[in-house]
């Protein structure tokens, strides 16, 4: 797996090409999980989390290819159920690709998120500058049919990104009721993006993290570290039982709380004077247990590696970040 599946996550999407998604598992009453991946050869999906609400189902993030839409499509027909809202935790599109499909099937399902992505798409945001360096590499020849496709599938998103952008602005913590369920919103104030969402669900005591949680490393291309790091006290301070990460295996609070000292541990060594490659080795020691099944200790050790240069040269945190 080679480091540059890190800023695929974040803008690339294709329409065609990827494996089957994973089957659908409960995670707890009422609370279904479709895994997303991290393929070597093209741009991940994230998890996706489905609540089963009074109103129909509620959709946590919504993933990047057609195949993990169209599961999350043949879940809902399986259970007979509609589609009765979506929330994107945050912006990234192996979070948020698949808003357009759903809605086409279910157009009155309205999506729930932060305003983060107007930045993004703004005029010098990261997608509008990932836009540009897609269009103008789009033809370029030596490419492989894996890499044409999930540019061409990034253009056709940017085509319709109205469907990035929410239905329901979410601007605070609180309570809110969603296709008549009651779930406990948690609004970042920087971290994985300007502002992302993370909910808990008082009835299962499961939290859905979105990327405050990934394996094998954490995603940093537009991140505020400190932040992130806060954001993750206030989970632990939840009283949730099933962490479940926006890539990787369900966590316990044990598992989380670890992933937490570890994430604390990184960033304390990309603050210090250490070679990147020690910064690399601990972070690998610390979430060995994480590691996915199609990733290896040196990949996680290669994201990490990355990382302490890229946060490194922007002072700590990521050159969009705006809350440090």
């Amino acid at each position: 797996m080679i480091v540059a599946a890190a800023v695929l996550a974040l803008t690339l999407t294709a329409e065609a090409g990827a494996p089957a998604a994973a089957p659908a598992r409960t995670i707890a009453p009422g609370v279904s999980e479709l895994p997303g991946a991290v393929p070597e050869d093209r741009g991940p999906d994230g998890n996706t989390i489905i609540f089963t609400a009074p109103a129909g189902l509620i959709v946590v993030d919504t993933g990047r290819h057609t195949e993990h839409s169209d599961a999350i499509l043949a879940f809902a027909r399986a259970q007979g159920k509609p589609i009765a809202a979506i929330v994107n935790t945050h912006w990234h599109l192996d979070h948020s690709s698949g808003n357009r499909r759903l809605k086409a099937v279910f157009p009155n399902a309205p999506v729930y998120a932060t305003n983060a992505i107007d930045r993004a798409l703004g005029p010098d945001g990261f997608l509008t500058r990932n836009l540009a360096n897609a269009r103008a590499h789009a033809n370029d020849g030596g490419r492989s049919d894996v890499q044409r496709a999930e540019t061409a599938g990034f253009l056709a998103t940017m085509d319709a990104s109205a469907s990035l952008r929410p239905d329901i602005v979410v601007s605070q913590t609180g309570p809110v009721r969603i296709a008549g369920k009651r779930l406990d919103v948690h609004v970042t104030n920087g971290a994985v993006t300007d502002a992302d969402i993370w909910l808990y669900d008082r009835h299962t005591h499961v939290a859905v993290l979105g990327d405050l949680v990934t394996f094998p490393a954490p995603f940093f291309e537009t991140a505020c570290p400190q932040r992130w790091s806060e954001a993750l006290d206030a989970v632990w301070a939840t009283p949730f039982r099933i962490a479940i990460p926006g890539h990787g295996e369900p966590m316990n609070r044990a598992q989380f709380d670890l992933y937490r000292h570890a994430y604390n541990a990184f960033i304390a060594c990309v603050h210090s004077a250490s070679e990147p490659r020690a910064c690399a080795t601990g972070w690998a020691d610390d979430i060995a247990q994480f590691v996915p099944a199609n990733a290896t200790r040196e990949d996680a050790m290669a994201y990490a590696e990355y990382y302490v240069g890229y946060l490194r040269d922007g002072h700590g945190k990521s050159p969009g970040c705006l809350a440090e």
